[in-house]
């Protein structure tokens, strides 16, 4: 076979010395636009796992690299005048030169053709010279290849919002170091690493509002470093900042960071001999430099087509086939890291009202790829003073004794809202159970919410409760509206309050266009077959088209009924005795059916602007507030994200939270979706949490975060990161209701009570998981860090 590489980056030249080890009969020419030496940029960073990946490809070449790179373990973080370090990371930097030459040599050793100093204009002349087979696109960031079959590859150039410079120094940093500086025009920040014996890169990034009122756009290049060198002049001890990219003028190399996903990697050209164009390395993808994956994943880009040619030798369609989807799934899970980490970094002045310690452990976290146990394996001594400080500040601020003893997790904190006090951080989320008879919750519901108090979760909140019979979802829904509805909560509270140290929350809301349905084990938002009752919403809708009942628009009538019902039903929850009451606002029932633009085409004082769709919810909401008492807690759940064009976004939320702010709630409960069933959400662990950290750091108000958190990890990564007050956990509490209590075990924590009559169970318990732990233990075999040791070692 014969091979061409279009681009002599890490890509290509790594894919050509793998596969000409692989079948060193076959031709394989890199043709590089460069002279030998030439490259841009500084340094490039791996993590030890990278290292790991690069021994097990190809030993000679991963034991030069290794030798030449400059290793670290920590971390620093410089924040409001705090140094802060976490240990434990495993890094090593290399100069990005260095590390092409190594590849150039290693190659040349091979027998691959290297050709430099030549432009491709047209992929299959190249081919054709050279007699292709195959031809890789490894071709960068501004891939002429990508944009040539943009059609086939169907490529997504997003221009991201700040602008970043890449400078070097000789001064020499010993840890890889993040320096946080605020300035009259807005926070910049510098991403710093050492990659050789005296010298380190120093990326300087600032949003790009800021970088204009600094006046940097207006700045020359020298101009621009001599800003920097002033501001970041307490870290470099009197060393100037170094660019090597004197061929680019003025503030041209500030540059806006372009996040590259395609949806396919391969593109044939037809004929009697197809050709196959494949994409590697950022002609293919990027991830932004703040996780230091772009090399990464250019080299296990290499590595995966010459794996996948291996075993498929003989037909390289299949081959092709396989690299695109298992390659694919896995970038999109970096670039999914990455974008979390590109975001925080975004939006520091989000997080500059935290303490020096929180704003540390949120940017150790930001990625959702570092957490609690992860950071806790790397640096066991910074996670447990961190747990300290967190703990002793959250104790203070509820009012309560630090407890004496191990520390505690932030998770297990105390949380005090108004006159109630959490012993915990987490809830049972409200889950629909369609048990009830005529609105009345039986024997089912008193089980159910029972088991859960006794489960270990600080606040118990009941499912959706309706404040009338129109009102329900479900013939099988729980009301608040009639005196034996009453009663019957009243008996699930009290044992509630009776047996366990948990508190109880009552969720209030009217289903709108998705009532008078089946429970959805039947068919779920399918209508019922007889029996049904009208609907109404803010807009006259079907909410599935063709097949729902279509409600008609509330007139004024029907808003003073309704928020009369909202107002016994409050009366009656605070008769019932919950200690928490929160006001549906989500999912499209009806009031998120007025907050949505989706389905409010309201023309009255209750539609057109963001504030006038929130009036009518605003309105019941403080109706509600006014009869609630007033050491009790109000919270307010509401669709952040309605996952649709035109519908409502995560930066609307935050206007949406601080409204219900004003109005007096304490808490938002932030979920999404299910507004319109044209919605096209992005799942993955936490997928919602960032609506909660968004809404809580920018609207100034405690969130509850929801949605795929089913660990004691996610549960401590989220509070101690302050992107949440509270981690609402749904379905991983149907399977267990015991799920805080054994959560705690599993890491350790054993100071969380117990039921008395349960006690035996946990000692047990205990016993099994710590056996567990050490037979894991024992069965462990090298990390990538001892395997990167030993080849050190020789």
């Amino acid at each position: 076979m014969n091979i061409v590489c279009i681009g002599g980056g890490p890509a290509g030249l790594y894919f050509a010395l793998l596969m000409k080890r692989r079948r060193p009969g076959d031709r394989i020419v890199v043709v590089e636009r460069n002279r030998p030496y030439d490259t841009f940029g500084w340094g490039v960073v791996f993590s030890d796992q990278t290292l790991g990946n690069l021994v097990a490809a190809d030993e000679p070449t991963a034991k030069t690299i290794l030798g030449a790179f400059n290793h670290w373990d920590d971390i620093d973080v410089f924040f409001k005048g705090r140094r802060i370090t976490s240990g434990g990371h495993g890094f090593c930097g290399i100069g990005r030169k260095r590390l092409l030459n190594i590849l150039q040599e290693r190659c040349v050793e091979l027998g691959v053709e290297l050709v430099f100093e030549t432009v491709v204009d047209d992929d299959r002349a190249l081919a054709a010279r050279y007699g292709a087979d195959l031809v890789i696109a490894a071709d960068g960031l501004n891939s002429r290849t990508r944009e040539r079959y943009a059609d086939t590859f169907r490529p997504t150039v997003e221009t991201r919002r700040c602008r970043f410079v890449w400078l070097g120094t000789r001064k020499r940093f010993d840890a890889f170091t993040f320096i946080f500086k605020e300035t009259p025009h807005g926070w910049f920040q510098a991403h710093v690493y050492q990659f050789d014996g005296d010298t380190s890169t120093f990326i300087v990034e600032t949003p790009e509002d800021v970088w204009q009122r600094a006046g940097l756009a207006d700045m020359t290049q020298q101009e621009g470093i001599a800003f920097c060198e002033r501001l970041f002049a307490d870290h470099l001890d009197g060393h100037p900042l170094l660019s090597n990219a004197a061929h680019l003028r003025g503030n041209a190399i500030w540059i806006a960071f372009p996040r590259i996903v395609c949806e396919r990697w391969v593109h044939w050209h037809a004929g009697d001999h197809p050709v196959p164009v494949v994409l590697m390395g950022d002609a293919a993808h990027t991830a932004h430099f703040s996780i230091g994956s772009g090399t990464k994943l250019a080299l296990e880009d290499a590595i995966e087509l010459a794996r996948c040619c291996g075993a498929h030798d003989g037909d390289l369609a299949a081959a092709l086939d396989a690299y695109q989807a298992s390659r694919t799934t896995e970038v999109l899970k970096i670039q999914s890291a990455a974008r979390n980490s590109m975001e925080w970094f975004e939006n520091v002045a989000r997080y500059s009202a935290l303490d020096a310690d929180q704003f540390a452990y949120a940017m150790l976290t930001r990625s959702q790829r570092i957490s609690h146990e992860n950071l806790r394996l790397r640096d066991p001594g910074y996670v447990a003073r961190f747990e300290d400080w967190f703990a002793a500040r959250a104790c203070a601020q509820a009012g309560v004794d630090l407890p004496p003893g191990a520390h505690v997790p932030p998770m297990f904190t105390p949380l005090r809202v108004r006159g109630v006090l959490l012993k915990n951080r987490i809830v049972v989320s409200p889950m629909a159970q369609y048990a009830a008879v005529d609105g009345v919750p039986g024997d089912w519901h008193l089980v159910h919410l029972g088991a859960r108090a006794l489960g270990g979760a600080a606040l118990v909140m009941a499912e959706m409760t309706c404040v009338s019979a129109d009102a329900r979802i479900t013939p099988g829904c729980p009301g608040m509206y009639a005196a034996e509805h009453t009663a019957a909560w009243r008996r699930i509270v009290d044992f509630v309050h009776a047996q366990s140290d948990a508190r109880i929350g009552l969720q209030l809301g009217h289903a709108g266009a998705k009532g008078s349905t089946r429970p959805m084990w039947d068919g779920i938002d399918q209508p019922l077959a007889g029996g049904n009752w009208p609907l109404v919403a803010a807009s006259a809708q079907q909410y599935l088209a063709g097949v729902s009942q279509t409600a008609r628009a509330a007139t004024a009538a029907d808003l003073d009924r309704i928020e009369a019902d909202f107002v016994r039903a409050t009366r009656a929850a605070a008769d019932a005795g919950f200690d928490w009451l929160e006001l549906h606002c989500a999912h499209g029932y009806l009031l998120s059916s007025f907050i949505s633009p989706l389905t409010n085409r309201r023309t009255d004082d209750y539609g057109g602007s963001l504030d006038n769709r929130c009036r009518y919810p605003l309105r019941v909401f403080r109706a509600m507030r006014a009869v609630w008492p007033v050491d009790r807690p109000m919270s307010v759940r509401i669709s952040a994200h309605d996952w649709v064009e035109g519908g409502i976004t995560p930066a609307d939320a935050v206007d949406i939270a601080r409204l219900f702010k004003a109005a007096g709630a304490d808490m938002i409960d932030c979920s999404s979706g299910q507004v319109s069933k044209l919605e096209r959400p992005t799942f993955g662990r936490m997928y919602q949490t960032p609506f909660a950290d968004r809404v809580r750091n920018e609207a100034g108000i405690p969130t509850i975060a929801v949605g795929s958190i089913f660990e004691a990890d996610h549960a401590n990564s989220i509070i101690a990161a302050g992107r949440a007050d509270l981690c609402a956990v749904g379905r991983p509490h149907l399977a267990d209701p015991a799920w805080t209590l054994h959560e705690a075990a599993k890491i350790g924590y054993d100071a969380l009570s117990w039921p008395k009559q349960y006690l035996a169970g946990k000692a047990q318990l205990e016993r099994n998981l710590e056996r567990e732990r050490g037979l894991a233990a024992a069965n462990t075999g090298l990390s990538p860090q001892q395997i990167a040791a030993r080849l050190l070692e020789g």
